[in-house]
């Protein structure tokens, strides 16, 4: 099962493994209250792609796109994501306020999950 959380929210048993997919380190959170098991930045947009889209629902569809082809040459990631999953319970950790128009919304119906 994959499930998707903001990495803010507090860190659940039932999350089984965490996996954050942002490519910069949520601010103002450490470590330790984060409880990432696994901090996957290779699966985050590039940065310019990230900047390019800002979270702009009007962006959202060639967002989604873009981030596809990114995300094609990361296989071994991606593997590793749905195999966690597969295995037990994964959670797909990200720091956006924007619950809809994220990189793990988008990364999840990559997946198909």
């Amino acid at each position: 099962m994959l499930k998707l959380k903001r990495v803010y929210e507090k860190a659940e048993k039932s999350d089984g493994k965490r996996i954050l997919i942002d490519g910069l380190w949520p601010r103002g959170l450490t470590k330790e209250k984060a409880k990432v098991d696994i901090w996957m930045k290779e699966v985050s947009p590039s940065a310019e792609l990230r900047r390019w889209f800002g979270h702009d629902p009007k962006k959202w569809t060639a967002f989604k796109k873009k981030y596809r082809e990114e995300l094609k040459s990361k296989k071994e990631f991606l593997n590793e994501i749905k195999s966690l999953a597969k295995k037990g319970t994964a959670t797909i950790l990200y720091g956006s306020k924007e619950e809809r128009f994220n990189n793990a919304n988008a990364l999840r119906e990559f997946l198909r999950l």
